[in-house]
C-alpha cells in the first residue's frame, strides 16, 4: 500500500499563499525603507509626526511631488490627543510650504494640544512650514537646516482690486500673529526678515540658517533628534507630575 498520500498537505495552496505574503511584505519592506527589518514602536509613549514636501490644501498637486496632505494630518493630530498611550509628540519637518490655510489649520491643532510636543526642522522649513515649526511646545532646529520667510503669495487667477490685497494683508497677518504668539520673535523683526530685499533672487524674504533662526527668537534650540527626545521626555516628565498633582488635589 502507498502511504505517499501521508507527506501531501491537507489544504493544498494554503501554505504557499503564506510564503508568498511573506515574501511580499518583505520586498515591501526593502523597496520601501531600504531595510528588512522595521524598529518596532508597539511600546513607545511618543508619536512620531513627519511633516515633508510640499503640504497639500484644498487643490490636489500633480503626483510627482512629495506631499503631505492635511487631511491625513488632521485624524492623526485628533488620534494623539485621544489614545492614552501616547504621552508626547516629535514632529519632523523638512518642507518647502505650501496651503497657507492647511497649515495653518495643522499648527492650531498642533499648538492645541494638551499633550507635550518637540518640532525639529531638518533640511528645511520654508514658508507656511514656519508656523508649524513654532507651533510645538518647544522647537529645534539643525544646524545646517534653512527657514525660508517671505509675504503670503497667490497662485491661478488673481483679480486686480483692491480687495484682493487686503485679504492677501489680512492672510498675512494671521500668520505673523501666530509665528510671534509661538515664538520670541518680535513682529517688528519677523516683518524685517518677511520684506527684506536681495536675500532671495526670485522673491523678497530672508532665507535664515539653524543658527540664526535662535538668535532672532524663532526657533528654541539648535540640535536634532537626540537632544529634541531628550527635551521631550524631560516635557513628559513634568506633564506627568502636573497631572499626578492635580489628583493629589
Amino acid at each position: 500500500m502507498n502511504n505517499d498520500y501521508r507527506n501531501e498537505n491537507p489544504n493544498p495552496g494554503q501554505e504557499p499563499d503564506k510564503k508568498d505574503d511573506q515574501k511580499s511584505s518583505l520586498v515591501d519592506k526593502i523597496q520601501q525603507l531600504g531595510q528588512t527589518n522595521v524598529p518596532s514602536m508597539d511600546h513607545s509613549n511618543i508619536h512620531c509626526l513627519t511633516i515633508i514636501g510640499q503640504i497639500e490644501g484644498h487643490v490636489q498637486l500633480p503626483p510627482q511631488n512629495k506631499t503631505t496632505k492635511y487631511e491625513h494630518l488632521i485624524p492623526q493630530i485628533v488620534a494623539i490627543e485621544q489614545n492614552p498611550k501616547i504621552e508626547g509628540v516629535l514632529i519632523l519637518l523638512n518642507t518647502v510650504g505650501g496651503d497657507v490655510e492647511a497649515g495653518l489649520a495643522i499648527s492650531e491643532m498642533i499648538a492645541s494640544l494638551s499633550k507635550p510636543s518637540v518640532s525639529i526642522v531638518l533640511g528645511g522649513g520654508h514658508s507656511i512650514g514656519v508656523p508649524i515649526a513654532v507651533a510645538a511646545n518647544y522647537s529645534f532646529v539643525a544646524e545646517t537646516a534653512t527657514m525660508t520667510i517671505h509675504p503670503v503669495r497667490l497662485t491661478g487667477l488673481v483679480i486686480g482690486v483692491p480687495q484682493t490685497f487686503e485679504y492677501l494683508d489680512k492672510m498675512q497677518e494671521r500668520v505673523v500673529s501666530f509665528v510671534t504668539r509661538h515664538s520670541n520673535i518680535t513682529e517688528d523683526k519677523f516683518k524685517e526678515l518677511m520684506f527684506s530685499r536681495g536675500n532671495l533672487t526670485r522673491d523678497i524674504g530672508t532665507n535664515v540658517v539653524g543658527d540664526d533662526a535662535v538668535s532672532y527668537g524663532l526657533i528654541n534650540e539648535v540640535g536634532a533628534v537626540g537632544p529634541a527626545m531628550k527635551k521631550l521626555n524631560e516635557l513628559i516628565d513634568e506633564y506627568k507630575g502636573k497631572q499626578e498633582g492635580d489628583l493629589v488635589q
